[in-house]
């Protein structure tokens, strides 16, 4: 069997000599467009959507060398690379209660306790992070600030909801409960997350659960043989 090293650079080689014609064929892309690099998963499993959006980030520079974080919602997991393309860490998330891809119109001007059910989405996008704080003071990193969409460390201030338990649970189900903002693990955000927006920033890229990653992206699957 070829090595994963030998394949990838393969990949590569391809990858720089179809760079003038996907420049033709991808408007977004300028002539003379020079590639990045592929997406390096390091041995973990992603799904589909994740490694399209990963490698399409990298590949057409969209993430303007920055770190790049995926949010897959179906899955309930967020992934961080570095701004050369390696994935570092990996992690569950609490995401909105409800399905759905945008924000509920004047949500984010609302009391909580005010908040219905189906207004409790996590908007699909791409965003660019912010670090910042909440309204009591505590660090945050914004993604949509307008629309009060934040990534933070889990919050438990409603012990009914289990957050905590929740996280744990291997089912990507379980971890539909918050208002819409992306509840992390304290050690990834305190150590991945926080740090890596605060030194060079990052670009995050929320999948859509109602639609197809290019209709919200503009993304393409660069290792496809169409698109060679």
């Amino acid at each position: 069997m070829p090595r994963p090293e030998f394949l990838r650079s393969v990949l590569v080689a391809a990858s720089i000599g179809f760079a003038a014609f996907a420049s033709a064929a991808n408007p977004s892309l300028p002539a003379g467009f020079q590639p990045g690099p592929l997406a390096r998963f390091e041995g973990n499993s992603v799904s589909d959507a994740v490694r399209e959006v990963a490698n399409w980030a990298f590949f057409t520079r969209d993430n303007q060398g920055r770190a790049v974080v995926i949010l897959d919602k179906k899955n309930a997991t967020v992934y961080a690379f570095d701004p050369e393309g390696r994935l570092v860490a990996a992690a569950p998330a609490l995401l909105g209660l409800t399905v759905g891809d945008d924000t509920a119109p004047g949500v984010a001007n609302k009391p909580l306790a005010e908040v219905r059910d189906h207004e409790r989405t996590t908007p699909a996008g791409r965003f660019v992070a912010r670090p910042g704080e909440d309204d009591s003071g505590v660090d945050v990193v914004w993604i949509d600030y307008d629309a009060a969409v934040a990534m933070h460390r889990v919050i438990d201030t409603f012990p009914a909801q289990r957050r905590r338990e929740r996280l744990a649970s291997p089912k990507a189900e379980d971890r539909r409960i918050s208002y819409g903002c992306i509840n992390l693990p304290e050690p990834f955000y305190e150590q991945v997350l926080s740090p890596t927006v605060r030194k060079g920033g990052a670009i995050v890229y929320v999948l859509p659960e109602t639609r197809a990653p290019r209709e919200v992206f503009g993304s393409w699957d660069v290792t496809a043989p169409a698109a060679r």
